[in-house]
Order: structure tokens, then sequence, then C-alpha cells
């Protein structure tokens, strides 16, 4: 039963809100809104990066609001910004008529009533019913209890690939006469070579064999996680998005947390085994970003590191540059008593693709028909190129053919210079795979990363042996699993960051003290909760 207290203290929060919001949001609804020529008013948040130009200066928008005969106000927002304002803006209902990678579908769900319910809009949306029938993976992956509010994004098929990539210094490999490692005992030899055989030549004994990525605090899975090592006991991650990132996996469509396996017991006793031999950093567990990027680059000429989890060999300096082009990415080796068939590797390729929260649409919104123009139009080949690229107009990417493309040195020079004309991976439309796109830089490095993983992407059944990117919980069971989540990870990250550095897995009875407390922080339940999920949604 609601209190008076909570009433009021909702009132006050979203009183509160209204206040931060002043001045920074416009609100949709009340009577229709013209220009002064007559031209109907939209009005379009866009959370932006740092590196890109304002929105207004870019030419393909202006050709926007000429096609949708409307005229268009942009409300630009930095991603550090919006993560202040954006709860804010939900309790005082404050939200643009249309809104780029802003909101998701969770956030439509906790708030039915603040948003359009875009799938019921398909008819006034041919360019994304279209979309939808040709990547029906995208249509579920924003399904809610039937419903579609927020729609995705898909960029080319060449970014069908894992953000997670295992990057070794290949130039180091050479000079050594050693191999790409293939199993556990083989990278052991490999990492003892690259500490002790100097091979990158100035000298001295600083280098880092393997420069794990540090353990984050909120959960047991991120970008470029220590545990994709998992991949190499057969358990599959999916670190891009989802709840791989709190343990969760699949095996033949029986759900499970891998904090209770063994074989998270043999990853961490793995990396231990790197600190006492000196392969990885004592302290890498809790090093910043800031200083494991920067043994990472090094001086931007000589290598310090030799292995890495990382998106490509962008982790180590500029594409072309001579520090990163000493680096490949390596399919993940064995581990100790896994056959080669057994071995897997991320399976973060859909959402890699995908992005579940480009383009929601405020219930108020006053110009409806305008707005769904807009969105149709966004949603077309022209348009999504060009928030890809840039404007064809400028030359930043040219029209080759009836559905290629050509992205241009003047977009990569503008990349270059953090003047970036065009939304990139956050645009809110998306690429058929009938389009074909030359010169994107970051596509095609990610699709040469990911390429040495085809045979382990083929050792187990993407819908079986992981979470698909599309099973969601209902708000009900978010709750409690983020509130278990809370609990689980305030005990579990300490116990096994002291591990990871200090050792002390191997103890039986530790690790059954562990396992036991895991169980009183209701892990159990989080499972049964997400097996519920999948079976709903997968069998």
């Amino acid at each position: 039963m609601k209190t008076y207290t909570h009433i009021a203290a909702k009132a006050i929060a979203a009183t509160a809100a209204v206040a931060m919001l002043t001045g920074l949001t416009a609100c949709g609804g009340g009577e229709a809104t013209t220009d002064a020529d007559g031209k109907p008013i939209v009005k379009i948040l866009v959370v932006k990066n740092s590196n890109q130009t304002k929105i207004a200066d870019m030419t393909w928008t202006k050709e926007l609001e000429n096609d949708c005969d409307c005229s268009i106000q942009w409300h630009e927002v930095s991603d550090d910004a919006w993560s202040q304002q954006k709860n804010a803006s939900l309790a005082a209902g404050e939200i643009d008529d249309l809104n780029i990678r802003a909101f998701n579908p969770d956030d439509a769900t906790r708030n039915p009533s603040a948003f359009e319910v875009l799938g019921d809009d398909l008819d006034k949306l041919p360019n994304v019913k279209e979309f939808f029938a040709q990547q029906p993976d995208a249509e579920k992956f924003v399904t809610v209890d039937g419903k579609v509010t927020v729609l995705p994004s898909s960029r080319t098929k060449g970014f069908l690939a894992s953000g997670q990539h295992m990057m070794i210094n290949k130039t180091w490999l050479d000079k050594l006469g050693l191999q790409v490692p293939t199993t556990w005992n083989e990278l052991r030899t490999v990492m003892e070579a690259f500490k002790t055989e100097d091979p990158n030549g100035n000298g001295q004994a600083d280098e880092i064999a393997f420069n794990p990525r540090e353990l984050v605090t909120s959960k047991i899975g991120d970008w470029w996680s220590p545990f994709l090592m998992l991949n190499a006991t057969g358990i599959v991650t999916h670190f891009n998005s989802g709840p791989s990132q709190q343990g969760i996996y699949v095996e033949d469509g029986k759900v499970g947390n891998w904090m209770e396996s063994d074989q998270f017991r043999q990853v961490i006793e793995f990396y231990h085994e790197m600190v006492q031999n000196g392969w990885a950093p004592s302290d890498w567990v809790t090093v910043k970003d800031d200083k494991y990027n920067a043994r990472n680059q090094s001086d931007g000429k000589t290598a310090q590191v030799g292995i890495v989890f990382g998106w490509d060999e962008s982790a180590f300096g500029a594409y072309g540059s001579e520090l990163a082009s000493q680096y490949v990415s390596m399919p993940v080796p064995s581990a100790d008593g896994v056959s080669a068939s057994d071995t897997v590797w991320d399976g973060s390729l859909e959402a890699n693709r995908y992005e579940d929260y480009h383009m929601a649409m405020s219930a108020n919104t006053a110009n409806k028909d305008a707005a769904l123009k807009v969105i149709n139009l966004l949603y077309s080949e022209k348009y999504s190129i060009q928030q890809l690229y840039g404007s064809l107009t400028d030359g930043y990417v040219e029209q080759t053919g009836d559905h290629s493309y050509k992205v241009t040195d003047k977009f990569h020079e503008a990349q270059d210079e953090a003047k970036v004309p065009a939304l990139e991976d956050r645009l809110a439309g998306w690429i058929s795979d009938d389009v074909e796109v030359e010169g994107d830089r970051g596509m095609d490095h990610v699709a040469a990363a990911d390429a040495p993983y085809k045979e382990q992407y083929s050792n187990y059944d993407h819908e079986k042996d992981m979470m698909p990117i599309y099973v969601r919980l209902g708000e009900e069971d978010q709750n409690t699993v983020a509130n278990n989540n809370t609990a689980l990870f305030n005990y579990a990250i300490p116990v096994v960051s002291k591990w990871l550095s200090q050792g002390g897995a191997e103890d039986d009875a530790a690790w059954q003290e562990f396992q036991s407390n895991l169980k009183q922080y209701n892990i159990e339940q989080n499972t049964e909760i997400w097996q519920k999920a999948y079976d709903s949604y997968v069998k």
C-alpha cells in the first residue's frame, strides 16, 4: 500500500526533476506547434559522442528537414550529461518528440504512458516494417510483452562480429620463433618467453606478457573482461551486453551462473598463476583504464604488452600506427583438459550489430504524423547511410551503385580530427544485407579481428548455448535480479579479486564457503528467473 509519505516523496522528486531540466529539454504535447512558415515543428533529442560536430551543422540534417517538410529543432546532449538527466527527464515527463539513443525498451516498460508504441504505427513506417521483415531478430530484440515501443538500430553486415577479441603481438612471436598458442600450456610458454627474452629489444625487463583489464565492482563480467578466458573452458560468454555480465550462461537450454562452476575456479587459478610467474602485473585487478591503456600504448613505438582482450589492434593506437600494426587477433587457447572442439568464443555478434535504444517517441508528441515521417526517413537507406558516414552531398561518402557506397578519405580525416559529421554507431536507422560498403575502417578491422574465431563460433549452438539478445525480464523480475545482484557482487567481487591477485581459490574449504554464500545472496533465484525468461522466449 502506498503511503502519503511515499506519494509526497515522488511528487517532490518530480518537481526537482522539472527544475533540473529547465532550459535543457523541450517537452512535446499541447496544441500543434508550427514555425513562421506554418510547418510542423518536431523536436529531436540526440545523445552524442564528444567527437561529433553539431548536429545542426551536418548537411544531411538540413536535407532531412526539407524531405519531411517540417521544422526540426535539434537538442543535443553528451553521454555524461544524459546519464545525469535521464531519470529526471522520465520523472518529470519532460521527453522530446523523438529521442535518439536516449531510452531503451526497459525505460518504456517502466514508463508505459510516456512513450508512443511505435509497433502500432508500422503502416506509417514502411522502412521500419521492411527492416523487421529482413532482420527479424532486431524486432524480437525490442519486443516487450508483445509491444515495440523503442526502435533498434542495425549497422552493416560487417559489424556482425563480437566486440571482444584476444590480441597478441605477432612481431614478438616472429622474433622469438613462436607460433600463436592453441592451448594454455602453449600460452604459458609464450608468456614466459615474452617476459624473459626481451622481445621488444630495448634491453630492459619491461615487457608485460598478458595485461588483463581490471575487475569492475558492479558486475562480474564486462567489455574485455578477464573472464573472457571462460570460453577456453567451453562456457560461452556474451560480454557486449546482457545477463552474461551477471554470470548467466546457457548450456543446451539450461541456464546457470558460471560463478558456481568449476570452470570459473579454473580461470581464477590460472590468472593467479600468471601473477605468481610475473606474466601479468600484480596490480592488474584494480588498475584503472588510464593506467591500463598507458601500458598497452606505451610510447607509441616500443611495445610493452604481449596479449590483451580488446576490440581490435586499436587497443594499442591508431590504425596503421607503428605499434598497433604489431598485433593480430587470435582464437582463445583451450584450457587444460579441454579439447579444441569444445573451446568456444564470446557470442556478442548480434549485440554488436544491433542496439536496442535508438529511437523513442513521446506519447505527447504534438505533430505525430510529422514525427512519424521523420522516423521513416531516418530508417531509409539514404539517411541511414548518411547517419553512419556523413553527407553524400559533402563527399564524406559516395554512392557507387544502387546499394553500394564508399567511405572517403574526407570522412576518415574528420574522424582523426574528432570532428565527425555523422552519428556513426548512434544512428536511428538500419542497413540492409543487400548494401555493400567499402572503406569503413572500423567495420573492416573488426571483421578482420573476428575472422579467426569462425571455428570456435561453430562449436556451439547460438540459441541453445547462449542467451539470445532478445530474451528480457519483466519489470518485477528485473527489480528482483537487480536487488539480488547488488548484494551478490558487493560480497563476491572482493573475494574473487583477492583470489585473482593473492590466490586462495584452490583451498576447497574456502571455495565451498564461497559457494554457500553465493546461495545465501540469492544467486539461484536469479538463475531461475533467467531460466523462466529463456524458456518463454526460446522454447
